[in-house]
């Protein structure tokens, strides 16, 4: 027992150790920001990835962009620029398109071929999966509840030339309201700082399904005078709640199928339980800095096949540090022994896994105009997954921790010649317990300034998610401990892209030893299980848009075509969303409007269930779902830069029968109309 304290105590000093290490060098470089004075603002000439910045927006977007309400006159919109966590740069896009009206959603991203459940903030069954990867490490699991957990390739960091404010608002579904409010400011031309929150509250049309949201993140962008170090940082809390009701009882599916002006009224529908509910929970502090060893340019005699006869390299160090904490727990006041089997208590259930994860790089970057970019790195992960407890099952110890430290290598290459674009990635584990790699090759063709294609290539070998091989619950047959096979995938893919006609996308992936939830015929719970057969699963996606005057037909319909001997990954073979809308100035150009109709549908298949205890999708093969339309009518209008959002959503749910699902049980949503904003500040 003293050994256990002792352990514990010491994770507990790592851990704080970490999280004081990453948080103080942030404080260090605002502290010595801040020292600055204030200078005349100028970033027209920083280098900036120009094409990144022309491939962001569409020149009907940038005719859109008004900045007509910059209270200083030099700003330009161009000059307020986003940096992702891969160095990419764009800039701030106010304009209102038809994509915009796409991302105006929960997720706030294009949400094609996602589901979502009846209530806002519940999660989403997906319609098609990517199977490309370019990590070794297994994730946490719980990942039906991740859709809007931020990672750390969502966070974004800033350079502006004034203060910018961007509100967002949308009603939710009965009683709460969807708000994220964001706000940054250069303090100086060398530091940049942002501070945003996302928050929702919805109390749902049917019982026990509320949710309740926080995402909060801090960032903060660094770059010294003389441009040779530069650091970008983030501290990321979430919490994510969502009471759990289990789905709709037969009963009342066959009540909510019928129609009956009486259970139009969702809360009399009787649900299978209604006393549990479950948080997500996550804090990050991240850190990505480099710093330039030279930045040179020579002047030389080159071969003729390179158009100029200047020499430039760089040579740079660059480390990343992050530090993850997150749980995932599962409460209910007494046990539901029909849903879910027999309990150990019988009240007062409590599941919670938890993962602690220190994340550590080093990478040495190497530059040359004529031999590319080149990148080595070296990594380091240090895990500790698992439970406070031990469990007995049938005479057999169940572990309740797996940690330790995995030690990677890996590379990238890229290199531009002409109208080419080459990018290589690989990395593998070279030391710990768990094995994997990874490798993935791209090359992009410019034919003109409207016409590309590419292709790429993807291996992949990674240990299942952690909750596939620890799990314990108070539920008896939710307790596992198993050592899978690395889930092996390749995938080469072609896309082709036409700005005035069409992009085409076409992906095809084999998978062996695929890990999936499915029942238990013996225990008739949910329990993961590994494929022993290979998966081939074929996509083709197309998009396109068709203009005549004002009015435009947009279009993206997708193809999927899966052989699979265990039936463990099933998708609709059609999925589809048809835009029909008009868009013009009005009001001498005051206001920008935007009106049409959405038709989203998709066949039928066996859709995933959902079990709320693991938060996970199960396969099941009983009955199908799907053949529903969708249909949306949508008013958007922009003045200045308010973008107003008015939406009828699924308004044909009366009249089309009440057949649509999201998951087994879990109806889709009715009819509503739902309001909502996006407003920019600029100073």
């Amino acid at each position: 027992m003293k050994e256990f304290f002792k352990i514990k105590t010491r994770i507990k000093y790592k851990k704080t150790l970490h999280v004081f290490l990453i948080f103080n060098f942030l404080l260090v470089v605002t502290n010595i920001s801040a020292q600055v004075l204030p200078q005349k603002r100028d970033f027209s000439k920083e280098s900036i990835d120009t094409k990144s910045i022309k491939d962001s927006i569409s020149a009907k977007s940038k005719e859109s962009t008004s900045i007509k309400n910059l209270k200083n006159t030099k700003a330009k919109i161009t000059d307020y620029l986003i940096i992702s966590h891969k160095r990419d740069t764009t800039y701030l896009d106010t304009t209102l398109t038809i994509e915009k009206e796409y991302k105006f959603n929960y997720l706030r991203k294009d949400n094609f071929g996602l589901i979502p459940f009846s209530n806002l903030g519940q999660t989403y069954n997906s319609l098609t999966y990517n199977f490309e990867n370019t990590t070794s490490m297994p994730k946490f699991g719980a990942r039906a509840r991740h859709f809007n957990y931020m990672e750390i390739e969502d966070i974004n960091y800033f350079k502006v030339p004034t203060p910018l404010t961007e509100l967002f608002f949308k009603t939710a579904f009965e009683q709460g309201q969807l708000a994220d409010s964001f706000f940054t400011v250069n303090t100086s031309p060398q530091f940049n700082f942002s501070i945003a929150y996302k928050g929702l509250r919805s109390l749902g049309k049917y019982q026990n399904i509320l949710t309740s949201v926080g995402n909060f993140r801090f960032t903060s962008n660094y770059t010294s005078k003389n441009n040779r170090y530069q650091a970008l940082g983030h501290i990321v809390t979430q919490d994510l709640l969502n009471q759990e009701n289990g789905g709709l009882q037969d009963s009342s599916v066959e009540n909510f199928e019928s129609g009956d002006e009486e259970f139009i009224d969702r809360s009399i529908l009787e649900v299978n339980f209604e006393n549990a509910e479950s948080i997500l929970r996550g804090k990050r502090f991240h850190l990505d800095h480099n710093y330039n060893i030279f930045n040179k340019v020579v002047e030389k005699y080159l071969p003729q096949t390179l158009n100029d006869s200047t020499s430039k390299s760089r040579l740079s160090l660059r480390h990343i540090v992050s530090f993850e904490d997150k749980y995932y727990q599962y409460d209910q006041t007494s046990a539901s022994t029909s849903y879910f089997g027999d309990a150990f208590n019988s009240r007062s259930l409590k599941d919670k896994a938890t993962l602690e994860n220190f994340y550590n790089e080093v990478q040495v970057d190497y530059f040359n105009n004529v031999l590319g970019n080149i990148q080595l790195n070296v990594n380091n992960t240090n895990y500790n997954y698992g439970y406070n407890k031990l469990v007995i099952l049938n005479g057999n110890t169940i572990t309740n921790r797996l940690k330790g430290d995995v030690f990677a290598v890996g590379g990238k290459y890229s290199k531009r010649y002409k109208g080419f674009q080459l990018f290589g990635e690989l990395g593998a584990n070279i030391s710990g317990d768990f094995d994997g790699n990874y490798f993935k090759a791209n090359a992009i063709f410019n034919l003109n300034d409207e016409i590309a294609a590419s292709a790429s290539i993807n291996h992949s070998s990674k240990v299942p998610n952690y909750n596939t091989l620890l799990y314990q619950s108070d539920y008896i047959n939710y307790n596992w401990q198993n050592s899978f096979n690395n889930i092996e995938t390749q995938q080469i893919g072609f896309k082709l892209k036409y700005k005035r006609l069409a992009d085409i996308t076409v992906d095809y992936s084999t998978i062996d030893n695929n890990v999936y939830f499915k029942q238990d015929e013996t225990t008739l719970q949910i329990a993961p299980f590994q494929n022993n057969k290979t998966i081939t699963y074929l996509r083709a996606k197309l998009q396109s848009e068709i203009k005549f005057g004002k009015f435009a037909i947009n279009n993206t319909i997708l193809y999927q075509n899966v052989k699979d001997d265990n039936n463990s990954l099933n998708v609709p073979e059609i999925n589809t969303r048809n835009t029909i809308y008009f868009a013009s100035h009005i009001f001498k150009k005051a206001l920008y409007l935007q009106t049409g109709v959405t038709l989203n549908y998709f066949t039928k298949y066996y859709m995933n269930g959902y079990s709320p205890l693991l938060a996970e999708f199960y396969v099941q093969n009983e009955t199908e779902y799907g053949d529903f339309p969708r249909l949306d009518f949508f008013l958007n209008a922009k003045i200045r830069q308010t973008r107003i959002y008015l939406k009828a959503e699924h308004f044909n749910s009366a009249f089309t029968g009440y057949n649509y699902y999201s998951a087994p049980n879990n109806p889709y949503r009715d009819f509503a109309v739902r309001f909502g904003v996006v407003w920019n500040f600029f100073l």
